[in-house]
């Protein structure tokens, strides 16, 4: 399968488990979103659209600090749950669509900002930046955060034992960095051309899970999509033995949130 193919299979693959989606994803600290407003000089009503919103993690977030969201979600279990939590903000709308195909009324005028969290890696790359870009108004900025996984030297020896399992199905990629060793997020080169990077901040959090909201968890990742479904299953199965083993204690997971932030080039 091609890298474009690949991105198209597992980016559909989250509206598959929506609820444990809008449960377990963890969501940004209040500061990440206090200095996005501040840094990208937003204020209330200005016009902002999201792209990949999910459940409506961030949508929320944004909304409560008084911007109007439109929030872009391909996947429609995803954005029907999006649309409960936004139920009480009349300025925020969710609209089923991929980024890509989505195109705002002729009578609009530019955005205020565009806003990507945990998504814009899902977006074809020609158009990532340059989209963008061709919505905003000049001098806006665009919102680029992600939510990183670490793992701290103190973790609980869970975290060192489960790589096992990890490693037996094949699962891509390592162990989580610590979270003093988790780079700050910067734009890729090819924004050059559209932003210039005004930005880039960190936010170390932890978030606790019983153990069966952190299998969960697993299961609505993109790695475990990724292994297919007679692999991922087997994965699943054997984190839940092993914290069946331990007595299925309570989880503290930690993560490095990440914003940048660029502003429009003419």
């Amino acid at each position: 399968m091609n890298d474009e193919l690949r991105r198209q299979k597992l980016r559909a693959g989250f509206d598959r488990s929506a609820p444990d989606y809008e449960r377990t994803r963890p969501v940004c600290p209040p500061r990440l979103f206090d200095d996005l407003v501040d840094v990208a000089g937003l204020g209330p009503g200005d016009r902002v659209v999201e792209i990949g919103c999910g459940t409506g993690q961030a949508t929320v977030p944004l909304a409560e600090r008084g911007l109007a969201v439109t929030a872009v979600e391909l996947g429609p279990e995803l954005a029907a749950l999006a649309r409960v939590r936004l139920a009480g903000f009349p300025a925020a709308d969710v609209v089923t669509s991929s980024f890509e195909d989505w195109r705002p009324p002729p009578t609009d005028p530019p955005l205020d900002a565009v806003v990507a969290v945990n998504s814009l890696h899902w977006v074809d790359p020609a158009l990532r930046y340059a989209k963008p870009h061709q919505l905003l108004r000049p001098g806006a900025c665009m919102a680029v955060a992600a939510c990183v996984r670490a793992q701290p030297a103190d973790a609980e020896a869970f975290w060192t034992q489960v790589q096992e399992d990890y490693r037996a199905v094949g699962y891509e990629g390592g162990p989580p960095p610590a979270p003093e060793h988790v780079a700050p997020l910067h734009f890729a080169p090819d924004a050059e051309l559209y932003f210039e990077e005004v930005a880039s901040l960190r936010y170390p959090f932890e978030v606790r899970y019983t153990a069966g909201d952190y299998v969960a968890n697993l299961a609505t990742q993109s790695g475990t999509h990724a292994l297919g479904e007679a692999r991922g299953a087997d994965f699943l199965a054997r984190v839940e033995r092993r914290l069946d083993s331990l007595g299925r204690p309570p989880l503290t997971v930690s993560f490095v949130a990440l914003l940048t932030v660029g502003r429009r080039l003419p």
